[in-house]
C-alpha cells in the first residue's frame, strides 16, 4: 500500500513538472530576424551600398542587436522550473528502528512555482525582447536616415564643385575674350582685370569646397566605421523626386510602422502581464520531494536470531510542501510598482505617436516648400537667366554692355543653379526624415 502510495505522488509531481513546462512552452511566435532588409527609397546605387555596409558595420547597430539577443535569452531562463536539489543525511547515530538502523538519506526535491506562473514569466520576458528588437529596428532606420543625409550633403558639395569648374571655365572663356577686345582697341584693360578677379574668387571657392568635402566624406565613412581619409567618389548630380503624399495616410502608415511606438506598444503589453504576475507571485508554491532511507539490518542478539520482516530494506519517503505567502505588503507592493510601469509605459507610447505625428508634420511641410521652390526654378528663373546671359553675352561681344553686367548675368545663373542643387538636396534629405518617421519607404524607386 505504501509502495502503491509513493508511485502515485511521484506521478503527480511529475505530471505537475510536466504541465507547467508544457504551459511555459505556448509563447507567442517570434519577431522576424534583427538584421532583415529594410526597405528604404535610393535611386543612387552607391547610396545602397553605403547604407548596406553602415548597417553591417556601425558599433550601434551591432550593440543594439546584441540587446535584443541578450533579451530573447532571457525567455528560456524565465520559463524553466527551478533546478532541482538533491541532499544527503548522514545520521551521526544511526537511528534503530524494528526493521534496522537508518544510517543516512538521500533526498530529490523540486520547487513548482503556481499553475501558470512560468508561462506568463515567458510572456512578459517576451514582450521585452519583441520591445528590444523594434528599437534595434529603430536604431537601423536613424543609420539609415543619418547616411542619406550625409550621402545627400556631400553630393550637394559635388554639385556645388561640379558648378565652380563650369564657371571658372565661363570666365576664362570670358577673359580670352576681354584680352581680344582689349587688344583691338575695342575693350579695356579693367575689363581683364575683373574677369582675373574673378577667377581667383572660383578658385579660392573651390578650395573652401574641397575642405567641406573632406568633412562631409570623413562623416559619411564614419557612418559606415570606415577610416576617415578613404576615399568616396563624386557623387553625380541628383534627380529630383516629387512627392504626393496624403496627410492622413502618412499618419496611418505611421501608427502602424513607426519602430518606437511598436516597441512602446510590446512594452505596455508586458506591463499588463506583469500585473498578472505580481498578483499571481502571492499565491503559493509547492515543493515535492522523494527520499530514500538507507536502514541497515539488525546485527543485535534479538535481531540475528528472530530477523523480523522486511529486515534491512530502505524505506522510501514522499513528501509535498507549500509555501505560506503572509507578507501581503510585499506583493502589493509590487502590484503597485507593475502598475506604474504600465503607466510610464502609456506615457512612452504617447510621446513616441507625438514624435511620430511631429516629424511626419515637420518633414512633409519641407518636402512640399522645396517641391514648390525647385519647380519655380525649373520653369521660371533658370530658364529667364539662361536668356538673359545669352543676351548680355551678345550685347557684351558688340560692346553694347560692360563685363560687370556680363558678370552680374553669370553670377545670378550659377548662384540659382547653385540653389536649386541645394534644394534638390534638402528635397531628399527631407524625404529620407520622412520615412524616418514613419518607419517605411513612402514612394517608389
Amino acid at each position: 500500500m505504501h509502495r502503491s502510495l509513493a508511485r502515485r505522488s511521484v506521478a503527480a509531481v511529475a505530471a505537475a513538472g510536466w504541465m507547467s513546462t508544457l504551459a511555459a512552452a505556448q509563447t507567442p511566435p517570434s519577431e522576424p530576424p534583427p538584421d532583415a532588409p529594410l526597405d528604404f527609397y535610393a535611386a543612387e546605387p552607391d547610396l545602397r551600398g553605403y547604407v548596406d555596409e553602415a548597417l553591417e558595420r556601425t558599433p550601434t547597430v551591432l550593440e543594439s542587436r546584441a540587446r535584443y539577443r541578450a533579451a530573447r535569452e532571457r525567455v528560456p531562463q524565465v520559463t524553466a522550473l527551478p533546478d532541482p536539489v538533491v541532499s544527503f543525511t548522514q545520521a551521526l547515530r544511526s537511528l534503530e528502528t524494528r526493521v534496522g538502523p537508518q544510517t543516512n538519506a538521500v533526498t530529490l526535491s523540486q520547487d513548482f512555482p503556481w499553475i501558470g506562473t512560468l508561462d506568463l514569466q515567458g510572456r512578459v520576458a517576451l514582450q521585452q525582447a519583441a520591445a528590444q528588437y523594434h528599437l534595434h529596428q529603430a536604431r537601423r532606420r536613424d543609420i539609415v536616415a543619418q547616411v542619406k543625409q550625409a550621402f545627400y550633403e556631400l553630393a550637394y558639395v559635388d554639385a556645388a564643385l561640379g558648378l565652380a569648374h563650369e564657371e571658372r571655365l565661363l570666365l576664362e572663356h570670358y577673359e580670352t575674350l576681354a584680352r581680344t577686345r582689349y587688344a583691338t582697341g575695342q575693350g579695356l584693360q579693367q575689363a581683364v582685370i575683373k574677369l582675373q578677379a574673378e577667377i581667383t574668387r572660383i578658385i579660392n571657392r573651390r578650395h573652401v569646397l574641397d575642405r567641406q568635402r573632406l568633412t562631409r566624406a570623413a562623416h559619411l565613412n564614419a557612418l559606415r566605421d570606415r577610416p576617415a581619409q578613404d576615399p568616396v567618389p563624386t557623387i553625380r548630380p541628383l534627380a529630383q523626386r516629387p512627392v504626393d503624399l496624403d496627410r492622413a495616410q502618412l499618419y496611418e502608415l505611421g501608427h502602424r510602422h513607426r519602430e518606437e511606438l511598436q516597441a512602446a506598444a510590446a512594452l505596455v503589453r508586458g506591463s499588463e502581464r506583469s500585473i498578472e504576475l505580481a498578483r499571481m507571485r502571492s499565491r503559493p508554491s509547492f515543493t515535492a520531494s522523494v527520499g530514500v532511507l538507507n536502514v541497515g539490518r539488525r546485527d543485535d542478539a534479538a535481531g540475528v536470531a528472530l530477523p523480523p520482516p522486511d529486515n534491512g530494506r530502505n524505506a522510501v519517503t514522499v513528501s509535498l510542501g507549500v509555501s505560506l505567502p503572509l507578507w501581503r505588503g510585499k506583493y502589493r507592493a509590487g502590484v503597485e510598482q507593475a502598475a506604474a510601469e504600465l503607466l510610464a509605459h502609456r506615457h512612452q507610447r504617447a510621446a513616441a505617436r507625438n514624435a511620430m505625428e511631429r516629424g511626419v508634420q515637420d518633414a512633409l511641410v519641407r518636402l512640399e516648400t522645396l517641391d514648390r521652390q525647385v519647380e519655380l526654378l525649373d520653369t521660371v528663373l533658370i530658364p529667364q537667366t539662361e536668356e538673359a546671359l545669352r543676351a548680355t553675352e551678345a550685347a557684351y561681344e558688340t560692346g553694347q554692355l560692360a563685363v560687370l553686367d556680363l558678370l552680374d548675368s553669370e553670377r545670378m545663373l550659377i548662384e540659382i543653379r547653385l540653389l536649386r542643387a541645394r534644394y534638390v538636396s534638402d528635397s531628399l534629405i527631407a524625404l529620407g526624415d520622412l520615412e524616418r518617421a514613419v518607419g517605411m519607404r513612402v514612394t517608389e524607386n
